[in-house]
């Protein structure tokens, strides 16, 4: 089954939220999700009989210590809407989720079993598509040239580069398919400046690129992606 929804952009969202460890969700990116926590089986059936949409937010570092209560999360979060959905025999559900807007925490309301946030999104500075283009070629030349071009890994990801997507949409789904660097991801996440959050995905990958190369032949099960 699948949601739909209005544009979200540009108005105060009250959503529910989702902490997750070492997950940072970008506008466009699809996670798939499977629930099976009470609370968030409880959030799942509410989000699904209203617009679908859902908060991920990273859990800061000590969140194991009341991960039942109310862990500090950071505060700029990607508002997702479940695209597809089902729910299994057992009550758990399986869904995809695909990002929709970057948004800030400006407060959280009081609710059941699970937390709700009311979410501002982030104004992003404009940008021209043809000032992006040394960006886009330098994207070009990574992931279509070289080792890489020729992995099940590389043509994936050439698909994305060399597609009709604007360049800055472009570096959110390589942001979330490729940098391991969670620290890193959830900078980027909350860079509102779209010129500079786009040097600065492509200077990451163009450091990290000769271990992504080897990684990608199976010469190398290890490398942080920063």
């Amino acid at each position: 089954m699948a949601c739909t929804s209005d544009s979200v952009e540009a108005r105060v969202l009250t959503v529910p939220l989702f902490p997750l460890p070492d997950v940072v969700l970008f506008p466009r990116a699809v996670l798939p999700l499977h629930i099976f926590e009470e609370r968030y089986k409880a959030m799942t059936a509410d989000v699904l009989a209203g617009e679908g949409l859902i908060a991920i937010a990273l859990l800061q570092p000590g969140w194991e210590k009341n991960y039942y209560q109310k862990p500090a999360v950071e505060s700029v979060v990607c508002v997702g809407q479940i695209l597809n959905w089902e729910r299994l025999p057992d009550g758990k559900y399986n869904f995809l989720l695909q990002g929709r807007m970057r948004g800030t925490i400006v407060g959280e309301e009081n609710s059941g079993h699970y937390r709700v946030a009311r979410i501002e999104p982030i104004v992003e500075t404009n940008v021209m598509e043809i000032d992006l283009t040394n960006d886009r070629q330098r994207l070009m030349e990574m992931f279509c040239c070289g080792k890489m071009a020729s992995t099940t890994a590389g043509k994936e990801l050439q698909k994305i580069v060399a597609s009709q997507l604007p360049t800055n949409e472009v570096a959110d789904l390589l942001a979330f398919h490729v940098l391991n660097n969670i620290g890193l991801k959830q900078s980027l996440l909350a860079e509102p400046d779209v010129a500079r959050r786009v040097c600065r995905l492509v200077s990451a990958l163009e450091g990290a690129f000769p271990i992504l190369e080897v990684a990608s032949t199976g010469s190398s099960s290890s490398g942080d992606f920063n």
